[in-house]
């Protein structure tokens, strides 16, 4: 499946047997002593390769590890090695040049998603219970809809980040994926904390994430927007979604057909999600073009080129959003509807160009159900949810009262435990 891109056999091995020594002389174990995880090839790892999936890191060794790495290495995890990605993390199909691209274990002819794509196979696969990744506009969500597994899109600043371009982004989060809801919960607890080298870390003690994840959902009210409020989605989507809908009643939770307003939304994301690239890579652009791909042309151009006018609009639509779905939440605890609005496309397609009638503008305009919530800032998880006719995973999107993270694990949790859809192992040929 191409998920796992650079391996460190003999580093893993060696730090198994510390952890057997560390174990048997009676030591403090971390939360995740002795775990294998994958870390994205986004994140640095000291002495290992971190490429971003561009030719232009192809050979790059870093000298430091990112802060969440540090943090799951301190808590006992051994890493096996890093995982694909799209260049850059620009879409929500993986694949690029250094490495080509993850497919998708339920069916090798299709993609992974992305751009957490060689996580969530490597999880679906079983070469490791835990996975790390990053989100700007679905891309801890997407994948995981696509490979059957789990990933949490947490809040801003939840997972600090460190080292970065863009400090004061607050689109792009870190986050945990796994294939249990427990098991995210876990990884979260051992990355989450304050960190003073990130502007917009959360202050908040992470063992709360250790807290038991049963709960009572009598009378709790549920927004269910199957299509996002009009977006348009595939039908196999939609009915793997319908299907499971009774789980909730039967959890003694209300489920509403409600959505909130995402009037603006579309341009706001782009403008700042141009900026964001712009900061990041305007160097790249100028000084090696050629190898970049046309998306993250685009997305750089677009940046660079657009006028202060649309950034300050963006910045009102965004505020006039977050209040809108912030008065929203208080009348549901929780909304519901489909992660991607397409099941997992041909792995040779770069990105979807139509949906049912409706042509896309863009290479991620088939993913507006992620980037809408990244873009109130509200957590949101994908759990698996069902399978298409044709055997393709399908995953539900559960979204959460702003910084409610626990809460929104918990939801998950019994939904997963009600369905059990997780325990559905790929065929993989011998």
């Amino acid at each position: 499946v191409n998920a796992v891109v650079t391996l460190d056999a003999e580093g893993a091995l060696a730090a198994a047997a510390l952890a057997d020594e560390r174990q048997a002389g009676g030591n403090a174990l971390g939360l995740l002593h002795g775990l294998p995880i994958v870390h994205k090839d986004s994140f640095l790892t000291a002495g290992m390769r971190t490429t971003y999936g561009s030719p232009l890191y192809r050979d790059f060794v870093p000298e430091r590890d990112s802060l969440i790495i540090s943090r799951e290495r301190a808590a006992g995890a051994i890493t096996l090695g890093k995982t694909n990605l799209p260049e850059f993390g620009a879409g929500s199909q993986t694949f690029n040049t250094v490495f080509g691209a993850t497919r998708n274990p339920y069916d090798l002819r299709m993609t992974a998603g992305g751009s957490s794509g060689g996580a969530a196979a490597a999880l679906a696969t079983g070469m490791a219970p835990l996975a790390d990744g990053t989100d700007m506009g679905g891309s801890l969500r997407n994948p995981a809809s696509f490979c059957n597994v789990v990933g949490l899109r947490p809040s801003t600043g939840r997972v600090p980040q460190w080292p970065t371009a863009s400090p004061y982004n607050t689109l792009t989060v870190a986050g945990p994926m796994a294939r249990t809801v427990a098991d995210v919960a876990l990884l979260l607890a051992a990355t989450a904390g304050s960190d003073a080298r990130d502007p917009l870390a959360i202050e908040q003690d992470p063992a709360r994430f250790l807290d038991g994840l049963e709960r009572d959902f009598r009378g709790v009210r549920i927004a269910y927007a199957p299509t996002w409020g009009g977006l348009p989605t595939e039908p196999a989507v939609v009915q793997a979604l319908e299907q499971r809908l009774p789980v909730f009643a039967d959890l003694g939770a209300r489920v509403e057909p409600a959505c909130p307003d995402f009037a603006g939304a579309d341009a706001a994301f782009h403008a700042l999600r141009g900026q964001t690239f712009a900061v990041g890579y305007e160097a790249a652009l100028r000084e090696h073009r050629h190898l970049l791909k046309d998306t993250v042309i685009w997305n750089i151009e677009l940046g660079l080129r657009q006028t202060a006018a649309a950034v300050v609009q963006a910045e009102r639509d965004r505020a006039a959003l977050f209040a809108r779905m912030h008065a929203f939440m208080q009348t549901y605890e929780f909304m519901i509807g489909p992660v991607s609005q397409v099941a997992p496309f041909p792995v040779e397609q770069e990105t979807v160009g139509r949906i049912g009638d409706t042509a896309m503008q863009n290479y991620i305009d088939w993913m507006r159900s992620g980037y809408y919530l990244s873009l109130t800032g509200h957590p949101a998880i994908s759990v698996p949810c069902g399978f298409t006719a044709g055997g393709l995973p399908v995953g539900i999107q559960i979204v959460g009262r702003y910084r409610q993270e626990h809460a929104l694990l918990q939801l998950a949790h019994a939904f997963e435990q009600a369905t059990q859809c997780w325990r559905r192992a790929p065929a993989l040929p011998n």
